[in-house]
């Protein structure tokens, strides 16, 4: 019995009502103003020997970095919207659609990565060169191949879902590929932690001591539930300090990097921990995921109104490539500030459960330094690429904290 058309108007409402609920989303849970803060000045506590450095830094590297995204960004828009694309799917001669669309998407991640080895390499040797990298180069071939394979693996998943949907509905395939999509979302979410993560580092239970039971105090302060806090050989890769929670539910953690726990003064890193915690009592890892799980939904239906039942030609799985690669890049800069809003809460949350604004202007200070973060990106890179306050702006927070709350935060630095 053939297959019953599908109402044009159905997928434009759908794609309507998934642009609606993703902005009410985003609108409500993104914490828009915390506190009025004054206007970040980088002098006031970087000394002009910390800057120089930063500077010097950011200008060696970002030349071969902004060159690696550029080429990433392009070569798969080319494959896809080219020629090139159906000539890569039909030089593979692979007679079933099921394999030759995973391997035509493996294909063009391994393109763009090769292309991509020459500025990556150069941007490795700067870090390397400034001590923040400290990663020998057979790790660093090992994490690209496990980036590529995990990149290829979840992008493949989907073509296969969505081109299979698009062959057995031609006309309706976007109501089951919008739904399966925001399932992978949900799930991958949900099994990061245990999945991807141990693909890249090893991770041990925090020693017993002092500091533990104090993170673990302060949790329950908090009131984040919290078992453990995990510690990752970060130090392999990298000198820089850092920590997070991913997951959700019984895959929530806290990790903390062992060069946090090496060099840090404790007071800071109760401080780091208190501004993941902030992020466990938000559930943001859970909101983001929300968010994640519409504008998947979203564009899956924005794919069926550009290409339609054409989706079910295993051939054009590089124009679906393409797409999701303008997607991704188009939806930076909001995800970057949503980013930056659910940052500075943590940040907020992190005083307020600490009352230690000196510590905090203080480890700021010290993070960035360590880190050599950027202290004035311009524009276009911060809203492009910035998923965290800079520097400055942290501090500034803590002196608007410190002040809100009657105490006094003074510059670390005035030169």
């Amino acid at each position: 019995m053939p297959e019953k058309p599908s109402s044009p108007w159905a997928p434009r409402a759908a794609g309507g009502l998934l642009a609606l609920a993703l902005v009410f989303t985003i609108a409500v849970t993104t914490p828009w103003h915390l506190i009025d803060l004054p206007k970040p000045d980088a002098a006031l506590d970087f000394t002009a020997a910390e800057i120089a450095r930063q500077n010097a830094f950011r200008h060696e590297i970002l030349r071969w970095s902004t060159a690696s995204w550029i080429i990433s960004v392009v070569v798969p828009l080319v494959i896809g919207f080219s020629p090139l694309g159906r000539r890569l799917y039909d030089g593979l001669r692979i007679r079933w659609w099921f394999l030759a669309v995973p391997v035509t998407v493996a294909g063009i991640a391994l393109i763009t990565n090769l292309l991509t080895v020459p500025t990556d390499v150069l941007a490795q040797r700067v870090s390397l060169k400034y001590g923040l990298s400290v990663e020998n180069w057979r790790l660093w071939v090992w994490d690209r191949g496990v980036n590529w394979a995990i990149t290829s693996l979840g992008v493949g998943v989907l073509a296969i879902v969505l081109v299979g949907l698009a062959k057995r509905r031609r006309q309706g395939w976007w109501l089951p590929g919008a739904i399966a999509g925001a399932l992978l979302v949900l799930g991958v979410s949900f099994a990061y932690p245990v999945l991807i993560e141990p693909r890249f580092n090893d991770f041990t239970s925090m020693p017993a001591g002092a500091q533990r039971n104090d993170f673990l105090k302060l949790a329950a302060e908090d009131g984040v539930p919290l078992k453990d806090v995990l510690v990752a050989d970060a130090s392999k890769r990298t000198t820089a300090l850092n920590a997070y929670v991913s997951g959700f539910g019984s895959t929530r953690r806290l990790v903390v990097y062992d060069t946090l726990l090496k060099d840090t003064p404790p007071a800071q890193v109760r401080l780091v921990v208190a501004h993941e915690l902030g992020h466990a009592a938000e559930d943001d890892v859970l909101h983001g995921t929300l968010i994640g799980v519409l504008g998947t939904a979203f564009g899956i239906t924005v794919l069926y109104l550009l290409l339609g039942a054409r989706i079910a030609d295993p051939r054009r799985t590089a124009v679906l490539v393409a797409l999701i690669v303008a997607g991704t890049t188009l939806a930076s800069p909001v995800q970057n500030l949503v980013s930056r809003k659910i940052e500075a809460r943590a940040d907020y949350h992190s005083l307020r459960l600490t009352d230690d604004p000196q510590d905090f202007v203080a480890m700021q200070h010290d993070l960035a330094v360590r880190n050599i973060s950027g202290l004035d990106p311009s524009a276009w890179r911060y809203w492009m690429f910035a998923s965290h306050p800079t520097a400055p702006e942290r501090i500034a927070m803590g002196r608007a904290w410190a002040a809100e709350n009657g105490g006094k935060v003074p510059p670390l630095a005035r030169r």
